[in-house]
């Protein structure tokens, strides 16, 4: 049996990213759009959502910027925020526990709903619920 920790470090926050965009890349509905999005500049992505998950879970100043607006035009909607939530569930159930694991959890299940409802509202089209 795995033993499981809370998020407390870098270090946590890099396996927590590293595993979840792991699944996302083999993943058959998330993977393409993510490589073809991201193509070989994965180094460059993943070292940023090091630094976006410690300013949000560890609140070390690491990040700053605009997560939506890359996401604006993405070809994605309701199904594809349920499997990514899905994925991010799995990673964090799978390799943590505690008190900063649940908010991770929390706060990626708000970012989803977020995200989906503003990329509805950019694109024009209505999201579903």
């Amino acid at each position: 049996m795995k033993v499981k920790k809370d998020i407390k470090e870098r270090e946590d926050i890099v396996l927590m990213v590293d595993t979840f965009y792991a699944y996302v890349r083999e993943d058959e509905l998330l993977g393409p759009i993510f490589n073809e999005r991201i193509k070989n500049n994965w180094p460059t992505h993943l070292e940023k959502m090091y630094r976006f998950w410690q300013t949000v879970l560890l609140h070390v100043q690491a990040y700053s910027g605009s997560p939506f607006l890359p996401h604006a035009t993405l070809p994605i909607d309701k199904t594809h925020f349920d499997r990514w939530l899905s994925l991010f569930e799995k990673t964090i159930t799978e390799n943590f526990e505690g008190e900063v694991a649940d908010d991770a959890l929390q706060r990626a299940s708000n970012m989803a709903q977020m995200f989906q409802f503003k990329i509805a509202h950019y694109q024009g089209k209505t999201p579903l619920k």
